[in-house]
């Protein structure tokens, strides 16, 4: 494992320079908590009740396909980032050149920049998809996380794919705090011999205790899996805690204590093993 899998959450924040890593970090690490939950529902009454019923045990969610979406729901959104002592991120996946994106992140309806923390991008594109984002983001603090690896089966980010997101990473550390992926990005994109300086954040979607898969190819793993063996730092959950019903909220929020207990276990292993 890398050596910064060794340190705690708290003893990372050192390692970053970015605003936006260094408050998911102390976050984190204030709350006990390394889950993050993934609202993909449709209806911003729905959003704002998972929201609500998941906030004391997440360390951030996110916010991308609201049917009735307008300003005031980001004005709600931030309140409760306040109440519930969260980190906003808001899962856009950006995938275009470096001028539309920042128009994307900056302008638009959505406006992301103005309100949240972190994004995420594809780096298909090349640097300048970075170079774009960070016009934009970089001074209101925000951070970027690039899609390194995904979870879904037959998933083209692999090997040499990977290898690229990773440099291209490395070159922009003032903006990119990590990366979306499966396992530590540690040692990845490097020239032999030369020691990894770059403590990347790395967050895993496809993380579930019950199910090993759904109908359209995603492929879970449980947080033990992606947190101690694989070296993960964010586990991300969707449907696994909200189910097909906002409306059950005992229920949503039980299985939202659930996996952040799941996860924080498995990062104190990790901790104490490299001890």
């Amino acid at each position: 494992m890398a050596s910064f899998l060794r340190q705690t959450y708290g003893q990372r924040i050192q390692n970053h320079t970015n605003p936006a890593a260094k408050l998911l970090l102390e976050t984190m690490e204030r709350k006990k908590s390394n889950l993050a939950v993934s609202v993909d529902v449709t209806k911003s009454k729905d959003f704002l009740a998972i929201i609500d019923a998941v906030g004391p045990f997440v360390c951030l969610t996110h916010v991308d396909i609201i049917e009735d979406f307008d300003q005031s729901l980001v004005q709600q959104l931030q309140d409760l980032s306040i109440k519930h002592d969260f980190v906003i991120f808001e899962d856009r996946k950006f995938a275009d050149i470096g001028n539309t994106v920042a128009l994307q992140y900056s302008s638009g309806v959505h406006k992301i920049a103005n309100w949240s923390h972190i994004t995420n991008a594809h780096p298909v594109p090349g640097p300048s998809i970075i170079s774009g984002l960070s016009s934009v983001g970089l001074p209101l603090g925000r951070g970027l996380l690039l899609l390194s690896e995904m979870s879904t089966k037959g998933a083209l980010a692999v090997g040499s794919y990977t290898q690229e997101a990773v440099r291209m990473a490395r070159a922009h550390r003032d903006f990119v705090i990590g990366f979306i992926a499966q396992r530590t990005m540690e040692g990845l994109g490097m020239q032999e011999n030369t020691v990894d300086k770059d403590d990347f954040l790395i967050l895993t979607p496809g993380v579930g205790l019950d199910a090993k898969g759904d109908a359209m190819g995603q492929q879970y793993r449980t947080p033990r899996q992606v947190i101690l063996e694989s070296g993960c730092d964010v586990i991300i959950v969707g449907r696994g805690i909200y189910g097909k019903d906002p409306g059950l909220v005992d229920e949503i929020r039980a299985q939202a204590k659930r996996y952040m207990e799941a996860g924080w276990e498995a990062y104190q292993d990790r901790v104490s093993a490299q001890a």
